[in-house]
């Protein structure tokens, strides 16, 4: 296996980085040299599995940091890119920064049973699921910690133009986030930022099953789907890694499809 960024002093930030789309990244980046370092929020009982899994990726030979915050809170991001400035020498340098952090309310607009969506859930919501990465990527920017040949990853869904059930505010964020994107894209160019959008096919993830309705849309997509099966992270971390490779860096501002073709119907 190529490990075209081992010995480059490069770095890879994944926002959200414990468990489905963002650890499979971490875990595809690190087998090809890029150093890790993962932003989580986990309680202390699910701690042990995700030492584990950071173990693996720690296999790899690579260095490794993480930090279990809130990546959401202002001051947490400061502190924690504080401290990854100190861990840095002027040679080290941050190549990828990938958002993944799934922080969403999944409340209906209308219902005589549950709480419906109000204001501040879409709010709350958009600025976890989007701003975020926003507020990140400037603060690393102003940090100066970036290499001259960035790349941004940011995951949308299909969500961002099909409305789904109790999906409003995360559907909300998605397209807010696909425009931050975008906007860093253009804006950020003259600096070698190169940034993109990974809109994954439905993918058998935590994020995925908090959904009430997550077993329909399995369903659903296995039947519309050309090759019959769904997403799997892994898929999503192979797609990350070839926008992070020199081949991919003409590519910028766009929003790449990786479903097996699911959304063609």
């Amino acid at each position: 296996m190529s490990k075209e960024f081992k010995n480059k002093n490069e770095w890879a930030i994944i926002l959200g980085g414990s468990s489905g789309l963002g650890l499979a990244t971490a875990k595809k980046l690190a087998k090809h040299g890029l150093n890790i370092c993962i932003i989580h929020r986990n309680s202390r009982a699910q701690l042990p599995e995700i030492e584990a899994q950071f173990n693996e990726i720690k296999k790899q030979n690579i260095d490794f940091l993480s930090f279990n915050i809130d990546a959401v809170n202002a001051e947490k991001r400061k502190q924690t890119i504080d401290a990854i400035s100190e861990k840095f020498t002027d040679k080290h340098k941050i190549k990828v920064v990938v958002h993944s952090i799934a922080k969403g309310n999944l409340k209906p607009m209308v219902s005589d049973e549950n709480q419906t969506l109000k204001n501040d859930d879409f709010q709350l919501t958009i600025n976890a699921m989007a701003i975020s990465l926003y507020d990140w990527f400037t603060d690393l920017f102003d940090a100066n910690l970036f290499s001259n040949d960035t790349r941004i990853i940011s995951f949308t869904s299909e969500g961002n133009t099909k409305p789904w059930e109790n999906y409003a505010a995360v559907s909300a964020a998605k397209v807010t986030l696909e425009a931050i994107t975008r906007n860093i894209a253009l804006e950020f160019a003259k600096f070698g930022v190169k940034a993109n959008c990974i809109q994954a096919g439905v993918t058998n993830t935590d994020s995925l099953n908090r959904i009430p309705n997550a077993d329909e849309i399995k369903t659903h997509t296995l039947q519309r789907n050309p090759f019959n099966r769904l997403t799997t992270p892994e898929d999503v971390a192979n797609a990350a890694y070839l926008l992070c490779k020199e081949e991919a860096s003409w590519i910028n501002g766009t929003i790449l499809k990786v479903d097996g073709g699911e959304s063609l119907q």
